[in-house]
């Protein structure tokens, strides 16, 4: 089961935006991760719960920041809802569906979700339609990524060899890319994001 901590930081200037301390671990018929997120100020602002089953899809996704929630699942492509804690007559509540493959944001477990979904072979690449969640109001956006698989190595560990797969993700509207590196279930790094901390290896790719 591994854990460890996140860091989160501008990507333009480096600013910190705070941290996600996560564990997770595949389960009897998927995976889930779970984590609580943290302010640069090292305040508790939230915390994100998916769970995806044996293919990948999200069966279930919980999301908390600053007072906003999001709870969605895979029913009919894509459904969630979204509220606020202070909102106790669901005036501003809203619910929504589309038609997409997997929903997105800031947390790493949203890059190894979708990466398990693709499924990619090196070298291979594949489109994909997605929901994001953007901070801090958990705001929903749908936009079209693009996944390319471009190498897989193998790098030598006190523990063995730990298998790194670098992955080139790009936002189809805005031609924006960035380089995401996994190995196993935890991501090494991504546009804005490195692993600080990691108190148990990865689990197996699969």
């Amino acid at each position: 089961m591994p854990s460890g901590r996140y860091s989160f930081h501008d990507t333009h200037d480096d600013t910190p935006l705070g941290e996600e301390r996560f564990s997770c671990a595949a389960g009897p018929s998927g995976w889930r991760y779970t984590a609580q997120t943290f302010a640069a100020d090292g305040t508790t602002d939230g915390s994100v719960d998916l769970t995806l089953d044996s293919r990948a899809r999200p069966m279930r996704l919980e999301l908390r920041r600053h007072g906003w929630q999001v709870r969605g699942g895979a029913l009919a492509g894509l459904t969630w809802v979204r509220t606020h804690v202070e909102d106790t007559d669901l005036t501003f509540t809203r619910e929504g569906n589309e038609k997409a493959h997997a929903f997105t944001g800031r947390s790493p477990a949203f890059l190894l979700a979708t990466a398990r979904m693709l499924a990619l072979a090196e070298g291979t690449s594949a489109r994909v339609r997605v929901v994001s969640f953007t901070e801090p109001l958990l705001a929903p956006r749908t936009l079209d990524q693009g996944w390319t698989l471009e190498a897989t190595e193998a790098h030598p560990t006190d523990s063995g060899l730990l298998t790194v797969r670098r992955f080139r993700v790009a936002d189809l509207e805005t031609g924006e890319e960035g380089l995401v590196h996994m190995a196993g279930d935890v991501v090494l790094s991504a546009p804005g994001v490195e692993l600080e901390e990691l108190e148990t290896p990865p689990g197996a790719w699969i």
